[in-house]
């Protein structure tokens, strides 16, 4: 299998909205290229994209872990971990991500969505 050639297939379908057909195409790339963020990555937001939200938290906990200062995988999974209505649990990731790139209009405003849903929730 090329690698390269599955991955810019799979991000063809991801663009074009279709992230189940690109999650399909990417588990495999994964499975073979472990260690490659980008690749993983990508296969998150096609899980989170088609509400694959379990799945989206394994890869995205699993980049966190990887790398714990990339910004950007404690976004989105503030953002899966609120679509899942785990606020305290999201309220981290997007602390963390917010604090990290501060000028992020879309940290913000979902860290505020979610600290307002978390005291609601009390």
């Amino acid at each position: 299998m090329d690698l390269l050639a599955e991955y810019r297939r799979a991000t063809l379908f991801f663009e074009a909205g279709d992230p189940s057909g690109a999650a399909r195409l990417l588990e495999p790339i994964v499975e073979a290229e472990p260690d490659n963020a980008a690749v993983r990555q990508l296969l998150a937001r096609a899980y989170f994209q088609s509400a694959q939200l379990g799945r989206a938290e394994e890869q995205l906990r699993e980049l966190v872990d990887r790398n714990p200062s990339d910004h950007y995988a404690h976004h989105v999974l503030g953002r899966t971990l609120e679509r899942l209505n785990r606020y305290p649990d999201a309220l981290r990731h997007l602390r963390i991500a917010a604090a990290m790139h501060s000028s992020n209009d879309d940290y913000t405003a979902a860290l505020k969505r979610v600290e307002t849903r978390a005291g609601s929730s009390r």
